[in-house]
């Protein structure tokens, strides 16, 4: 490769610039072309800068908005230098090549984020950036473009060992790497301005995102597929990609998903809690003012054979005593807003588990930020709101003979946080600080009642007292019938059906307290 001879600069992140165009000049001799802000910069650093105005021979104008579109910038960056008619064509016009490329854009995201007005908007759109981020990694063989500051002392190390080149191979990642940050560029552009006078609700006509990739997976959902972890480039809220994992090995696609289920139901709890999944399900949940080692002790209690490599969350550090008793389990993955050093000490002993380190969580509910989730399907997407709903039951619609007590209250709020995380059908019945049984994704809703008994039963809970709430309406009184027969006394459930009445009436007839809450949650 040939030496860097000529370097454009023009960044919006100074970080870090300084001391990487020094060591280009100071021990490589490059030429320096720079723009407005940028070249201010340089100079005040004793960096000699040529001005891009008087490398163009064309001045810049309309207010910085045309400065580098220019055949003699873009020929610099696209002329071919093994071919000899790209290169007598630079020599007649006074083309110079250009070698290098640093340029990072305007910040748009950041400044749609904070509120601006579709003008400001509009002006923080970077024209001449992503030109030439893409005629510069068009021709990668003979140009580096550099868009990242951590990039910048890898660059100069591959200089001092090749005598001021830069190789093939690391333009083609750093031309990569360029294409990804356009793509993200208009993507954010296109969707912020599809979200301008829009009705509410409306959803975009086209959906970009952008993820980054941030592991290779050893294999998918089963041992025959393949799969990789990409990061949303713009996480704000507390997500596993996010994680501080503190112990254990890399986490497999199936520990990704659980972990992602009890994330979002650990911080539907603003008291200290243990979540226990096992297949994104809920198979132990418990809440404990006690001590945090007797919520997990009670929530393992409810399914400890499903418990038995599961996942467990927490919204408080993990203790000593909490982590001593998870260990004696074997446990996937613990995940914890921290763990003390002694937590730390005695887990680490577990090879096969993993500790998660999530910020944030313990302030629950109120850490969730609302957005938009996806599901692929074949040759399509499904785009939906996150689901937040959150409603409050004191005001909800009591439609028995009966109020719910207030010990039965609380039982009704604790179940109707869990049964939203349940897959669908779902029944779960519980205490106000317990989950007492599940019943997840059955075709039937009075199947799911009767395996929600049946696992109380085998776990030695009694349901005798307890509460149940369902993710949908009941359809027949049926689901209520055996909600009775098992010693339930109050219920909480959408409504809805066209059967209601005859519901209600089977409530009224068992003597139990049911509350319609108006919002299902379906969780396919």
């Amino acid at each position: 490769m040939p030496k860097i001879e000529r370097v454009l600069v023009s960044v919006t992140n100074k970080d870090g610039i300084i001391p990487f165009i020094k060591d280009l000049v100071d021990l490589f001799k490059v030429e320096v072309v720079s723009t407005g802000g940028t070249a201010q910069v340089l100079r005040k650093n004793n960096i000699p800068v040529i001005d891009i105005s008087d490398f163009t021979g064309f001045p810049e104008m309309m207010d910085g908005r045309l400065k580098t579109l220019h055949p003699k910038v873009h020929g610099g960056f696209l002329g071919i230098r093994t071919n000899p008619s790209h290169v007598a064509a630079m020599k007649k016009e006074g083309i110079k090549p250009i070698d290098m490329l640093v340029v990072n854009l305007y910040r748009f995201e950041e400044t749609v984020a904070k509120g601006a007005s579709l003008e400001e908007a509009i002006e923080n759109i970077d024209i001449g950036g992503p030109a030439m981020l893409r005629a510069a990694s068009k021709n990668y063989p003979f140009v580096s473009v550099v868009t990242d500051p951590n990039d910048y002392a890898p660059i100069i190390e591959e200089m001092k060992k090749s005598g001021g080149s830069v190789s093939e191979k690391t333009n083609f990642n750093l031309a990569r790497k360029a294409f990804s940050l356009t793509a993200r560029y208009d993507a954010a552009i296109s969707n912020h301005l599809q979200g301008i006078d829009v009705e509410a609700g409306e959803f975009p006509l086209t959906y970009t995102v952008q993820y980054e990739r941030k592991q290779l997976l050893r294999y998918g959902e089963n041992p025959h597929l393949k799969a990789a972890f990409y990061s949303d480039t713009k996480l704000d809220q507390p997500s596993i990609s996010g994680a501080d994992q503190l112990w254990g090995k890399e986490l497999s696609y199936n520990n990704i998903m659980d972990s992602d289920a009890a994330l979002d139901l650990i911080m539907e709890f603003d008291d200290p809690a243990c979540v226990i999944l096992k297949h994104t399900n809920p198979c132990g949940a418990a809440l404990s003012k006690a001590s945090l080692v007797d919520a997990y002790a009670r929530a393992f209690k409810v399914d400890p054979t499903s418990a038995f490599g599961g996942i467990v969350g927490f919204n408080r550090t993990v203790d000593a005593e909490t982590a001593k008793a998870v260990g004696e389990v074997f446990t996937e993955v613990i995940i914890a807003p921290d763990f003390t050093a002694d937590a730390l000490a005695i887990l680490e002993q577990k090879k096969n588990v993993r500790l998660l380190k999530m910020t944030g969580i313990a302030s629950g509910h109120a850490a969730k930020k609302s957005g938009l989730t996806s599901r692929a399907v074949v040759g399509g997407l499904l785009l939906q709101d996150r689901d937040l709903g959150n409603v409050d039951l004191d005001k909800a619609q009591v439609v028995t003979k009966r109020a719910p007590s207030k010990d039965e209250m609380a039982a009704l709020k604790f179940a109707w946080k869990i049964v939203k995380f349940v897959k669908s059908n779902a029944i779960v019945y519980a205490t106000k600080d317990q989950l007492v049984g599940v019943g997840a994704g059955q075709m039937s809703r009075v199947d799911s009642s009767k395996i929600a008994v049946i696992k109380a039963n085998n776990a030695g809970l009694s349901t005798k007292g307890s509460v149940i709430a369902s993710d949908a309406f009941f359809p027949f009184r049926d689901g209520v019938d055996e909600a009775a027969k098992a010693g339930a006394t109050a219920v909480v459930q959408p409504g809805g059906s066209v059967r209601d009445q005859e519901v209600i009436d089977a409530a009224n007839e068992h003597n139990m307290a049911m509350i319609f809450t108006g919002m299902r949650h379906f969780k396919h």
